[in-house]
């Protein structure tokens, strides 16, 4: 395989789907020597894979998942700016959104903080087995997947990824692990070519089936929305595709993105949670928190546009919904 696609940027071939999924196999077997998979990382990031590619990776790594879905039916859903996915999953789940995330200990090769680490700081147990994650999600409407248990092969690569120093195509296909089963995808992007990408792989895959993936211009590589225009991507299993702008200023984000930044990202984000689904601030720490629980409402379809999810997202808050589920993860 990396005489295939090792020969350059321009004249490299793509991979055939049955040459992806038997390369994919033999990187989880531990087959390839260490620098003939550093080499077939690299040149698969010189070439960009295809869809047909991600998903032929994508589903032999889904085959040695565990898979434990809740009877729920969720969403799916970097160093400087707060994490605001755990608030705004808190939110959701307070106004009736199941909300399901994934995550490791760290993301080769930036090691930055994820959910894993806000959840810890708020004292919400996370090393958890796919059983009782599924549990979680059906006793709280919130739930997390802990990596190492549910995605083993994929926590196995952690050194070799690191040692490349660089991103490969493993931080795209873990992604889109989907541990729960959920419906709806919900994903960030930074080029809008990625979120069609991503699409594309998700209509190839063999494993999986959602019927919708919504993916918007997040904040340093996170799940958050940016204050700003934001270019969003929302497809559905009928194939229709479409790419629009929402202007947060619009609804409540009217600051800017440096107004996001915090000293210490898994702490700081995990107190400004406490504080937002407590009703305790009304700056604009909550307007984005409010938001971002918004777009996960419409996106599953529990809300018939952004303003209405909006809505459920501040009554959840003000009722104490939200405080109500962030209570049940801390004791669960």
């Amino acid at each position: 395989m990396t005489e295939v696609v090792g020969s350059g940027t321009k004249s490299a071939e793509d991979m055939t789907r049955a040459q992806a999924g038997e390369a994919m196999r033999r990187i989880f077997d531990g087959d390839p020597h260490p620098t003939t998979l550093g080499a077939f990382w690299l040149a698969n990031r010189w070439k960009h894979n295809t869809p047909a590619e991600l998903a032929a990776f994508t589903d032999e790594m889904c085959d040695r998942a565990e898979y434990v879905a809740p009877d729920a039916d969720p969403d799916d859903g970097k160093g400087r700016t707060a994490i605001l996915g755990v608030a705004a999953g808190v939110v959701a789940a307070g106004a009736g959104t199941p909300v399901v995330t994934h995550s490791g200990d760290r993301t080769p090769t930036q090691k930055q903080d994820a959910y894993k680490h806000v959840l810890d700081a708020l004292g919400v147990a996370t090393e958890l087995t796919p059983r009782d994650s599924a549990d979680m999600v059906d006793e709280t409407n919130f739930g997390f997947y802990y990596q190492p248990a549910f995605n083993p092969a994929v926590a196995d690569l952690f050194d070799a990824r690191d040692r490349m120093g660089v991103r490969t195509f493993v931080n795209t296909v873990e992604t889109l692990a989907n541990p729960a089963g959920a419906s709806v995808h919900l994903g960030s992007f930074y080029h809008l070519a990625f979120a069609k990408k991503v699409v594309e792989t998700f209509a190839a895959s063999e494993f999986h089936d959602p019927d919708r993936v919504v993916m918007f211009q997040g904040l340093e590589g996170y799940d958050d929305i940016r204050p700003g225009y934001t270019k969003v991507a929302d497809w559905s299993a009928d194939g229709d595709f479409d790419d629009y702008e929402i202007e947060t200023a619009a609804y409540g984000m009217d600051f800017e993105e440096e107004d996001l930044q915090v000293d210490d990202v898994a702490e700081d984000s995990a107190r400004l949670t406490r504080e937002v689904v407590a009703g305790d601030r009304t700056d604009h720490w909550y307007d984005a928190v409010a938001l971002n629980a918004a777009v996960r409402i419409y996106a599953r379809g529990d809300a018939d546009s952004l303003d209405a999810g909006l809505d459920a997202a501040h009554a959840a808050i003000d009722d104490g919904s939200a405080a109500a589920v962030l209570d049940d993860l801390r004791a669960f």
